[in-house]
């Protein structure tokens, strides 16, 4: 069971935090993944982020959102976090947040659990 909470309308430029509340299953064993999906446009992935191993967690992004956004992980709270920055409006989109094995550069693989979205929206 996935939820995802965080987003809203924010200005071009603005940031948002969005979170993603894993139950149901040992999350620090998993891989979580960010996915988006804008009107008219299939869903894409957007970040990756492995499972910890000796406290290191590796994480990969979608080109057009490298330098801008950063996911991470609390294992304690079974909780994954994208933090966006410099918003642009084509970054609006639901975003939704999954629970996978692996990651493969900015993909999530092997999903087993996907949460309903949030709604991200870019706009002046």
């Amino acid at each position: 069971h996935v939820v995802e909470s965080g987003g809203g309308l924010v200005q071009p430029g603005g940031s948002l935090k969005l979170s993603c509340a894993a139950s149901g299953f040992t999350f620090a064993q998993n891989a979580i993944g960010w996915f988006r999906q804008a009107p008219g446009k299939e869903r894409e992935a957007v970040s990756c982020i492995t499972r910890s191993t000796g406290g290191v967690a590796n994480s990969d992004y979608q080109d057009s959102v490298k330098g801008r956004f950063a996911i991470y992980r609390d294992d304690s709270k079974s909780t994954s976090y994208l933090q966006m920055n410099k918003l642009k409006p084509e970054d609006t989109a639901i975003y939704f947040c999954a629970v996978g094995v692996a990651c493969s550069a900015e993909k999530l693989s092997l999903i087993y659990s996907f949460g309903l979205g949030t709604q991200v929206t870019v706009a002046s």
